[in-house]
């Protein structure tokens, strides 16, 4: 299906939602004005226009992120005409929503934050490792995580990896005086995760198969990866625990240098 194989191309995507579905609008409220004399007025018609984008993007295959996106763009840019903004201000906040949550274009992978009840999880599961272990958060967003784990264990080393520039730049901020933690401005692709006890990300579905491949190839058997909520299709986590907020959540954790095969290809099953 070509939605499927588009769906590398998310913001692609969101473009021809948002171009198809002012075609169709328009349409639409032609047709109401000419046969039924319809007329509504440009905040209605934006509305309808965002509705469908809603709902073309959804039906091409975007994620339910991109549904608020698509539905409230045009109505936004209606609501904003009589504001005295001036025309930059719109590419300011367009830059800084690419600098803060560029790797949900480009990867599929948006700024996720790790709540409460989940870095309670965490804590309470690394309780169980030796002394000095080494952590990595691939994406570690603004950081927050990131520095509260690293001052519950004084003794071990935590390190971030971020690609967004002004995520990045915010979570270094935050562990700059935090003497056991350091942030990365690197792709997770481009990380090695032998030299790592824990693995934690919060990423999407997209990344999970090609994140469950290079883990198998890479981490040693005793390492841990812990995925907040996402799953790796097909494969079982050996460990389940439940995060008591308001999604439900699950910390998901697999060994997977100790399922690999010896060529490196994850076991099946």
């Amino acid at each position: 299906m070509p939605a499927f194989s588009s769906a590398r191309f998310p913001a692609l995507l969101a473009l021809l939602s948002q171009l198809s579905s002012l075609l169709i609008s328009w349409l639409l409220l032609l047709a109401l004005a000419r046969f039924a004399g319809w007329h509504v007025s440009l905040l209605t018609a934006a509305w309808l226009q965002g509705s469908l984008a809603a709902l073309l993007g959804h039906l091409l295959g975007l994620s339910r992120w991109w549904l608020p996106i698509n539905l409230a763009f045009v109505p936004g840019l209606v609501l904003l005409q009589d504001h005295s903004l001036p025309p930059w201000s719109l590419l300011v906040g367009f830059l800084m929503l690419l600098l803060l949550n560029g790797n949900a274009l480009i990867e599929r992978v948006p700024l996720y934050l790790t709540g409460t009840a989940a870095e309670r999880r965490l804590v309470e599961r690394l309780a169980g490792l030796p002394d000095g272990f080494r952590f990595i958060d691939l994406g570690s967003g603004l950081g927050g995580t990131l520095v509260r784990l690293a001052r519950a264990y004084p003794s071990a080393h935590f390190v971030g990896v971020e690609t967004a520039p002004l995520t990045f730049a915010l979570c270094w901020l935050r562990c700059l005086f935090q003497r056991n933690c350091r942030v990365r401005f690197r792709s997770f692709w481009r990380e090695p995760l032998d030299r790592y006890d824990v693995v934690y990300c919060f990423l999407s579905p997209a990344p999970m198969p090609a994140l469950w491949r290079k883990a198998c190839a890479e981490m040693r058997p005793d390492a841990l990866l812990i995925s907040n909520s996402f799953e790796v299709p097909g494969i079982e986590a050996q460990e389940s625990l439940p995060v008591d907020d308001w999604r439900h959540s699950r910390l998901l954790i697999w060994q997977p240098g100790a399922v690999a095969q010896p060529d490196g290809r994850p076991v099946s099953g």
